[in-house]
């Protein structure tokens, strides 16, 4: 299923298989989103939709992309060493094509802002957006070493009642709780408003 907002599809070959980004192009872009899904999800959640519709009315193209395991229609995702290896992939292709040289925003829902996290460094990500950041394991081991491993500014967005945990803030990571659970479906405009504020806040000095 396509995104509901009009996309540019590109098909960019990964070392894992073909992902799939969903290019959002805006003039003269102050600078560039690009978001990854969930673990069995897709673009189409209605917080990157949300996320996706504000960005852009304040001038960021955004990039939506999708894994090659779930263009390959497998929901089960890879070990995190293939998705860190598709998504730096897709990042530098972006970089030489579709935004190239525009400051680059990474992030995603869930597993796709764990992997925004891993590869901040290697994408040269200027700051990171985390949605539902799943902070507890099903094993019950914490994930809290993924964020903190960051070093440029990071927004985690996390409801409430996510059953995954709630991360703690800290140095250059806000943590905005909003209601609602894992799926952050309940207030998607308050949410959208969230991180446009925050992009305005962080894409300047000192951090631009």
């Amino acid at each position: 299923m396509l995104p509901a907002m009009d996309a540019r599809i590109a098909e960019i070959d990964t070392p894992q298989g073909l992902a799939r980004a969903h290019v959002h192009a805006v003039d003269d872009p102050v600078a560039a989103l690009v978001l990854g899904h969930g673990a069995g999800g897709s673009v189409t959640a209605p917080d990157l939709q949300a996320v996706t519709r504000a960005a852009v009315a304040a001038r960021h193209a955004v990039v939506l992309v999708e894994q090659p395991y779930r263009v390959a229609g497998r929901r089960s995702p890879p070990r995190a060493p293939a998705l860190d290896t598709a998504w730096c992939a897709v990042v530098d292709h972006l970089r030489e094509h579709d935004v190239a040289g525009v400051p680059l925003v990474t992030g995603g829902r869930s597993s796709g802002a764990r992997v925004a996290c891993r590869t901040a460094e290697a994408t040269g990500a200027r700051a990171v957006l985390c949605l539902a950041f799943p902070l507890v394991a099903p094993n019950g081991t914490s994930r809290q070493e993924e964020l903190d491993a960051v070093a440029v500014p990071v927004l985690v967005v996390q409801g409430t009642t996510d059953r995954f945990g709630m991360p703690r803030a800290a140095g250059l990571r806000e943590v905005a709780e909003v209601p609602g659970d894992h799926g952050l479906k309940k207030d998607v405009a308050g949410i959208a408003a969230l991180v446009v504020d925050w992009l305005q806040r962080v894409e300047r000095p000192p951090y631009w």
